[in-house]
């Protein structure tokens, strides 16, 4: 008889205050086979805090290509293991994604033990729009990239999250001071959960002058949000209006979207607003 295959946790741990880790989580760590950490000496801390007695290997950026196929021989032997990063949702701009997709591949089950994350811990806080967002990661650091990753996000209408490092912070707020529209927000959220905790929102220039007030306020660790690009509220002709309010009552603004796209060959998501607009008016 062929022996059932293991399961692979993605195990979410703190991003600071200990207490944020779930019953789950611990319970999960403390009857897996194996764990495996981003630093080990870093996920030691927790593991002993939690008197979980498994046994730790590395498992990060540099060895994960090397590092998966063995897991996944683990997993079909039958070996149940536990993937965490140093803080937060394991994946979330850490190591962990040929892992995952390995693992489904061979339809070994994948089981998710939510927690912190620290991207959506700062959004539920920042008072920007949280019904449509993007994760963009960490800004690049060289000059030229940096640019094109900043206009590619000013143009966007959804709110944009990514990590900075305190060393280029003041850089990043100066670059977004020249490139987008002074009512348009931002919020900095600063040392999430820790003790140096803080979280401002407001225009660029206002996010900069709180950086430069003290040297404090440079140091640590940043989660950035910047708030959409507005609509820009369309003007209808009289024979425009008709046709379009005809559209959403007969058929609905989705379908009517797409009829209209087709039709003239405006992008589908422009028409969408379009409608939208109309019938808010």
């Amino acid at each position: 008889m062929q022996k059932e295959t293991g399961k692979l946790f993605i195990v979410s741990t703190p991003i600071g205050n200990l207490e944020d880790i779930t019953f789950r989580a611990v319970d999960t760590l403390k009857n897996v086979d194996l764990i495996l950490a981003e630093d080990t000496r870093h996920s030691a801390k927790l593991i002993s805090q939690f008197q979980i007695s498994k046994k730790l290997i590395a498992f990060h950026d540099h060895n994960e290509k090397r590092q998966y196929i063995k897991i996944i021989e683990k997993l079909k032997g039958g070996s149940n293991i536990a993937l965490i990063s140093d803080a937060g949702t394991p994946l979330i701009n850490d190591p962990g994604f040929n892992l995952v997709r390995s693992a489904k591949q061979e339809n070994i089950n994948v089981v998710p033990i939510p927690g912190a994350c620290s991207p959506i811990a700062a959004l539920s806080a920042s008072g920007l729009p949280a019904n449509f967002f993007t994760f963009c990661g960490f800004v690049p650091s060289k000059d030229n990239e940096r640019i094109r990753f900043f206009e590619k996000m000013t143009k966007s209408h959804a709110t944009s999250i990514f990590f900075e490092s305190p060393h280029r912070i003041l850089k990043t707020m100066n670059v977004l001071i020249k490139i987008i529209e002074n009512d348009r927000k931002v919020c900095l959220a600063k040392e999430l959960t820790k003790t140096y905790e803080k979280i401002v929102t407001g225009n660029a220039q206002e996010i900069a002058s709180f950086l430069n007030e003290s040297p404090q306020n440079t140091k640590g660790e940043f989660v950035i949000l910047l708030e959409g690009a507005k609509n820009e509220k369309v003007e209808f002709s009289n024979d425009e209006a008709k046709i379009y309010r005809i559209l959403y009552q007969e058929v609905g603004i989705s379908k009517g979207a797409k009829i209209i796209s087709s039709i003239f060959n405006i992008e589908k998501k422009i028409c969408y607003q379009r409608l939208l607009d109309l019938k808010n008016d």
